[in-house]
Order: C-alpha cells, then structure tokens, then sequence
C-alpha cells in the first residue's frame, strides 16, 4: 500500500495532498499560508522563499500527523512559474525572489529582445519573446540594479527547483518548468546558448543540469524523512511548475483536452505532441511536465480582482456569488478592463484597470462586482481565441482553481468561452499533479519503465458532473459583443498606460 504526497506552493499559500494509489483517493490535505513582501515599488512583487519552506515543512508535518508515514513512497512539488531564485556558492538565498506577477523588467526585456534581434527574433532562436514574467529579465534586472548581490549568484533556481533542493539539496530543473525562464530553446529542450550570452555567459555556469520530467530531482534528506516518519529513499520526483502539474491533477495529458485555472493569474492550457509556436508571441509554447509541450496563455489578473471587489463590498464567497447571479449578464453595459498588476496576455506590463459604463444604475454593488467576474474571464478569452487560431480548439474546458467554486462564475465562463465548462472532482489540480507525478516517477525506477502517465490519472482525476455548465445562447451572444469592446479599449489605451502609471508614481 503506496502514498504518494503533492505538494503546490502557490503566490498566496502552499497545500498538500496524500493520495493514496490503491485505493485511488486523497486521503489526508493541509494548507499553510504565505505572504507577498509589503512596501515594494510599483510593479514589483517579491516573497522571501523562507516563508516557502516554512510552509512546506508545516503541510507535511500537518499530513504525516494523519497517516501511517511508513507507506509514503514520493513526493511531487509543484510551484508558481518563472519566479528568480538567487542562491551564492553555498547555496544560501541571495535576496528575496522576484515572482511571475513582477513586471518591473520592461526595460530588461527590450535590452534581450533586441540583442536577439527583436521579438521575432526571440522566436525564432528560443520560441518565445523575453516578458516581464518571465525569469532572465528578472536575472538582469539583479545584474543592472543590484550588483552587489549579482557578484555574489551561483546557482538559479525556480520556486520549485528550490523546494526540490530544500528537500533533497540537489540542484536540477526539468523541462516544463525550465521553458517558462526564456532561456531554454523549447523546441530542443535545451539551454539556449544565444539567450544565455545575451544575459551574461557567465550564466551557462550558474544554471543547473536539465532532466526529463520523469526522472526523479533525488532522494528526500534523511533528517527531514525522520523528522516526518517517512521512511528512507522516498523519491522526490521532478515536480514542475504549477500549470503543468495542474495538467495532470486535471488529466490534461493527451490532446483533446482543456485546462482553465482560475487562481491568483489565469491560465488556459491543452497538451500538444509538438511545439505550438505563436509568431506573435502571446501564447507561450512550454514543455509540459510529463514529456510532451503545453501551449499556454496567462493572464495576470483573476482572482486578485475578485478578491478586491469582495474585500470592497465586505461580502464573504456565497454573497458575492449572490451579488453576480442577481445582475444581469453585461452587468448594464459596466465593462472592466482588468489590468490591476499589468498584463501579459495582451502584453501591457504598464496597464491599469479601467471601469466603462457608470452611471445611475451601474453604480452598485452586484453591478460592478458582476463586472469583475466577466472582466477577467473576457481577458482568459483573449488567449483562447489565440490558441483557437493556432489549432488548439476546446469543446470542453476543465476547470481548477480557487474560481472554479463559484457557481456564478462558471456560468459565465461557459456563456464567455462558448464551449461546457466542468470543475473536478479534487480542485487542488496541481498539487495532485504532484502526487500523480511522483507515482509515475517512482514506477519508472521500480521495474516499470514504460509506465505512462496516463496510467495514473485514469481511474483518480475525475470531473464532477454537479458543476457542469453549458453556453446559453444569449448571453454568448452578448458577451462577443463585450469581448470586442473590451478588446478594443485595451488596445486604445495602451499609449496611455505607461504615460498614467508614471503620474501615479509621482
């Protein structure tokens, strides 16, 4: 009898699953909180990765309080995406990581992409443009302004890859995870020499040894497996960043199907046998983390906005779920564009949110918080339309994340994307991706080396037929009419944004 732990350390929290393989259910959860550094300028967004590790050792201490410690056999961790973790020779942070949603790079990103001949030209040599998500520009962005601290790096970590290391004290990244840095060559799979020299060929030195997503990141540090009663040799499998570990958890593991996840950002995903390179750049062509490639468009901006407009109005989750459903679709014509922390599907790193249509009867509560929803959900729609074009069509989409609860919510989506949309039946997707992975890991090195991955999400991931929601036919229609007004304001007002965030600063 066979546990396996999952583990997603997230922007706002970290979970824990143990999911139990025989009997093919999850068995024990835990979840600890985490914060976002306070103080920092605009468009910087930064944690400490000792609030990460902290957080980790507390859902493990949490989960191995429920169950017999002696049956767990892997761990998989998943984490947030393109995070900077700066460590020197001993392995010892540098400085607090800059996260995904820090847009503070726009001038590092200009610098790449002209080194490698523009933005297409960033495409045509690693797949991708240099973003302000992404993590080179956050590794020059440390060269240029904090040298001090730059003449001191060693080793660059993702989120991930530093919890692997904290659990193992080994340094790797695999394929899926290390695609989102926009240093790695995805249609090779390999570190790109150009993008490496374009930041500092130095940094061909500082970057850990790439490895298939199958194969384990080590063994987990015996002190830690005592401290936990874990036996010893639990393999802690290569993890990967949240969006492919959230593919698995949703069985988003062949082509055909679907993943939205409605977090902290936004993501729509769906496995590719190929590369799925965008010549504009707006939907990223990553590796997933099970062998294949995740074509993936991110916006910013989901639950961060909801979340606000529930904090403004003091409603808990069932009140803002009453608020929505009581206004109708359109919200009376309020529109919200919903660039709070810039974006990146469209990329506009120095957008602000901006609120149309007030007036005597919008101005209310369920209006506006009705808004929010179908703002955001307008923005992941953005990219879905994009990757339709690229050949990446869904007829149904699988939803995870914290906005996947809400009943009003996924009406809307399902009226937005014009396609059934349906919630599974575990919503901590990636951290169950995590637990998937390690049992996959774990096989492959036990005797069964071609184990597929979709031997291990069959019969577990399961959608729940309770939450299932299709398009109505009006409301679609309505909410194309909003989809090319929204798309239009955005694009009107990006010469502006920049001129309106440096008032804002002053």
């Amino acid at each position: 009898m066979s546990l396996f732990i999952g583990i997603d350390s997230g922007t706002q929290s970290t979970k824990a699953v143990v999911l139990d393989l025989e009997a093919r259910q999850v068995v024990a959860e835990a979840r600890a909180p985490h914060g976002m550094i306070g103080g920092l300028p605009d468009g910087h967004a930064e944690q400490d990765p000792s609030e990460w590790t902290a957080a980790l050792d507390s859902v493990l201490s949490a989960v191995s309080a429920r169950i017999d410690g002696s049956r767990v056999r892997g761990i998989g961790v998943s984490g947030q995406q393109h995070g900077f973790v700066p460590l020197d020779a001993g392995g010892g942070v540098i400085r607090p990581a800059k996260l995904w949603c820090d847009t503070s790079t726009v001038a590092e990103c200009a610098i790449l992409n002209r080194k490698l001949g523009g933005e297409k030209g960033a495409i045509r040599k690693i797949g991708v443009p240099f973003l302000p998500g992404f993590t080179a520009p956050k590794i020059l962005w440390l060269k240029r302004h904090e040298p001090a601290n730059y003449r001191r790096l060693r080793h660059v970590l993702l989120p991930h890859d530093y919890l692997n290391f904290w659990l193992t004290g080994n340094y790797r990244m695999e394929y899926g995870d290390a695609s989102g840095t926009a240093l790695m060559d995805v249609r090779r799979r390999a570190w790109s020499a150009a993008a490496i020299r374009a930041v500092d060929p130095r940094l061909a030195d500082w970057l850990p040894a790439l490895s298939p997503s199958d194969e384990a990141a080590g063994v987990l540090n015996p002190a830690r497996a005592k401290a936990y009663g874990f036996p010893a040799g639990v393999v802690v499998s290569a993890g990967g960043g949240d969006n492919m570990m959230g593919a698995i958890g949703t069985g988003n593991v062949r082509p055909g199907i679907v993943t939205a996840s409605f977090g902290t950002s936004g993501t729509i995903y769906a496995f590719a046998a190929k590369p799925v390179i965008d010549p504009t750049g707006e939907i990223a062509p990553f590796c997933s983390s099970t062998g294949g490639w995740l074509p993936l468009l991110c916006t910013m901006n989901v639950t961060t906005v909801t979340e606000r407009v529930r904090a403004l109005f003091n409603y808990d989750h069932a009140a803002l779920d009453a608020a929505v459903a009581s206004a109708p679709a359109g919200a009376g014509g309020l529109l919200l564009l919903p660039y709070f922390a810039g974006e990146r599907t469209p990329n506009v790193p120095t957008g602000t949110g901006v609120l149309l249509g007030l007036n005597q009867r919008t101005m209310e509560p369920a209006f506006i918080a009705r808004s929010a929803m179908e703002g955001v959900t307008l923005g992941m729609n953005y990219g879905l339309r994009r990757l339709a074009k690229l050949g990446v069509k869904a007829r149904e989409i699988r939803l995870t994340g914290g906005g996947a609860r809400s009943a009003a919510w996924r009406q809307i989506m399902a009226d937005v994307f014009g396609v059934p949309v349906v919630a599974m039946v575990q919503d901590e997707g990636a951290a169950l991706g995590g637990a998937l992975q390690a049992a996959w890991c774990v096989a492959r090195r036990g005797g069964r080396p071609r184990a597929a991955i979709s031997d291990f999400t069959a019969g577990i991931v399961a959608v729940d037929e309770k939450t299932r929601c299709a398009p109505r036919a009006a409301e679609a229609a309505r909410y194309r009419d909003l989809q090319a007004l929204q798309d239009r304001l955005s694009l009107a007002l990006r010469g502006v944004f920049p001129q309106h965030r440096k008032l804002a600063s002053g």
